[in-house]
């Protein structure tokens, strides 16, 4: 798999537009599939750790800006029960005997995006292979999502 930056330009989004936001989100997270996991990583040349991806693809995709560590992403929009998933989420686990120690992307239909551990690249997973479904605590839906907004707003009238 080749690591090198994308060539990927997201169309422009507009009010209400959620549907299109989400999925732009999903296939840029997966055009990054394959990039190494490196800790402390925030670029594809550099390599990626799990919240340095996480907050790549959600600043190069939509524009938005999430905090650096999985903890502080926790805390970031509103929780969504495991049924109501939808691509674009936030979803938790605890890896490391931390409540919160790692995030990836949800997709759709079970699976998720996210960059594993040392000397793994970023692939995609299903939430229920074991591994995951027991660690799995919760998920999120940042706030890019929560009234369809995906861009800033500057100069838009109510």
């Amino acid at each position: 798999a080749c690591a090198s930056t994308p060539h990927y330009m997201p169309r422009q989004h507009f009010p209400g537009s959620q549907v299109s936001a989400r999925n732009d989100l999903a296939f840029y997270a997966m055009s990054l599939a394959g990039t190494p996991y490196r800790y402390g990583g925030e670029s594809p040349q550099s390599g990626f750790d799990c919240s340095g991806f996480v907050r790549y693809v959600f600043r190069h995709s939509l524009g938005v800006r999430l905090p650096r560590t999985v903890r502080s992403m926790s805390r970031v929009g509103r929780p969504v029960s495991f049924r109501r998933l939808r691509p674009g989420d936030l979803v938790f686990y605890d890896t490391a005997h931390r409540r919160y120690s790692h995030v990836g992307i949800y997709l759709d239909n079970g699976l998720f995006i996210h960059a594993p551990s040392t000397g793994k690249r970023v692939r995609i997973d299903h939430l229920t292979e074991t591994y995951w479904s027991k660690r799995y605590v919760g998920a999120k839906r940042p706030d890019a999502f929560a009234l369809g907004a995906t861009q800033k707003s500057a100069g838009s009238a109510g």
